[in-house]
């Protein structure tokens, strides 16, 4: 991945925001992963304007001590904090939103129904399906994050939502549709006109040799 690439990511994805109405969102999201990005602090320092980072390491031993170096770092790159899965720590770091993995549309808890009802900030979720999607509204999130959406290097034979099938959810949803999963170079041109609102991702966003965003490596709940 070179800035180049960085850079064509970044416009694509302010251009899906703009078409979308949806300037009152993010239209990057750097999505943190434990082995692909082990310093999110670092990484972080090096994105671009109009991206919000979403701490997605869920099991480092201090995740608060971590939350709080991130906190600083986008605070003073003017980058929003949004915290995945966890209500107590997005609130004790302030943080400007929190990101609930799929399952927790099923099941939400005590906390993730305070953070909606008690503050201000962001409330994103993850989404495989449709189904999900209506759940994800229903709750009162402000923008979902659907995957995969083309093939990822993690999951290179798996299913994938495609861009018909993307375009589908982006001019049907009531809520921001952001595009995850396989988002490179190559493919994000792909993404114009399916009415979605931005995209998310790791590699598209951090200079290293993969050229492709990835959807979360780990499969599971953890996304």
């Amino acid at each position: 991945m070179t800035g180049d690439d960085k850079t064509i990511i970044s416009n694509i994805a302010r251009r899906l925001n703009l078409a979308a109405d949806a300037t009152h969102m993010p239209h990057l999201y750097f999505m943190t992963d434990p082995v692909r990005t082990p310093d999110p602090v670092a990484a972080a320092g090096r994105l671009p304007l109009g991206c919000a980072v979403v701490l997605r390491h869920y099991d480092v031993p201090d995740r608060l001590s971590l939350a709080m170096k991130l906190k600083q770092v986008c605070r003073a790159q003017s980058l929003p904090l949004i915290v995945a899965g966890d209500a107590r720590l997005a609130h004790a770091v302030q943080a400007d939103g929190l990101h609930l993995p799929e399952w927790a549309l099923r099941q939400p808890d005590v906390l993730h129904r305070q953070w909606r009802n008690a503050y201000n900030g962001l409330i994103i979720a993850a989404v495989h399906s449709e189904r999900a999607l209506r759940l994800a509204v229903r709750f009162g999130v402000n923008a979902v994050l659907a995957s995969p959406v083309f093939p990822t290097e993690s999951h290179p034979d798996g299913g994938v939502l495609g861009a018909h099938a993307l375009a589908r959810w982006g001019h049907r949803s009531q809520v921001p549709v952001i595009a995850l999963g396989g988002v490179s170079r190559l493919t994000a041109p792909q993404l114009i006109g399916t009415g979605c609102a931005g995209i998310a991702g790791i590699g598209g966003l951090i200079e290293t040799k993969r050229e492709t965003f990835e959807n979360n490596p780990f499969p599971g709940k953890h996304l």
